[in-house]
């Protein structure tokens, strides 16, 4: 399994969670963990997703959640798990 982490840091406002699962689906991601909070009116979502079985490569689904995120008006990151394991060793 290709387990990939993405955030998403905002103002809160109607349709962001729809519109990135929207993506995540169309593009044959699986969400495994999701954690989704509102404080004082920004929104902060991160999951943890498996993307061995994505349409697209690493890079290009980057991109992509990074212009959906700017026509939503939020910042949306992917980032390998990877980086995150090799994070703790150092």
């Amino acid at each position: 399994m290709q387990k990939s982490i993405i955030t998403v840091v905002g103002k809160d406002q109607v349709g962001i969670i729809s519109r990135v699962c929207t993506y995540l689906a169309d593009n044959n991601i699986n969400i495994l963990d999701i954690s989704q909070t509102i404080v004082q009116g920004y929104f902060n979502m991160m999951m943890i997703t498996d993307t061995n079985n994505a349409k697209k490569d690493f890079n290009t689904l980057s991109d992509e959640l990074d212009k959906l995120g700017r026509d939503i008006g939020v910042i949306i990151k992917l980032q390998r798990e990877d980086i995150f394991i090799k994070m703790q060793r150092i």
